[in-house]
């Protein structure tokens, strides 16, 4: 069974949001890690790149595939979590802490109440 932490918000594509006062960090969720497997390489945004609502803004790639990771919502990239690209691996062990992708400025912070709660999520992914 997956972990499905309660502090967060869910999107149907398997990342996490955690709001942080006027910004949020994005992952992908435990559920993603374990489907990905052995994740060895992630193409990561840089700072100050602007994504529009489901914008790809980064690659996962496994010993199993390739996945884009999109931006569940719309925003700027203030700081993206570079100890990813030497280990990578940290989505598998950390996925909710040191396995965080990137940190957003959202363009509405209020669509942020649009996304899934740890129910809804948890529906959706049949647990």
């Amino acid at each position: 069974m997956s972990q499905v932490p309660e502090n967060l918000y869910y999107t149907k594509e398997h990342e996490w949001i955690r709001i942080d006062g006027d910004e949020v960090w994005i992952g992908i969720t435990d559920h993603a890690q374990n489907a990905l497997t052995d994740i060895v390489y992630i193409e990561l945004p840089e700072e100050g790149d602007d994504f529009e609502d489901m914008g790809e803004f980064a690659i996962v790639e496994s010993v199993k595939s390739a996945s884009p990771i999109f931006a569940p919502l719309a925003g700027v990239i203030t700081a993206v979590n570079e100890n990813l690209d030497d280990t990578p691996e940290l989505m598998n062990e950390d996925p909710y802490g040191e396995g965080w992708i990137v940190k957003m400025k959202l363009e509405d912070m209020d669509a942020v109440l649009g996304l899934l709660s740890p129910e809804d999520y948890r529906s959706e992914i049949g647990e």
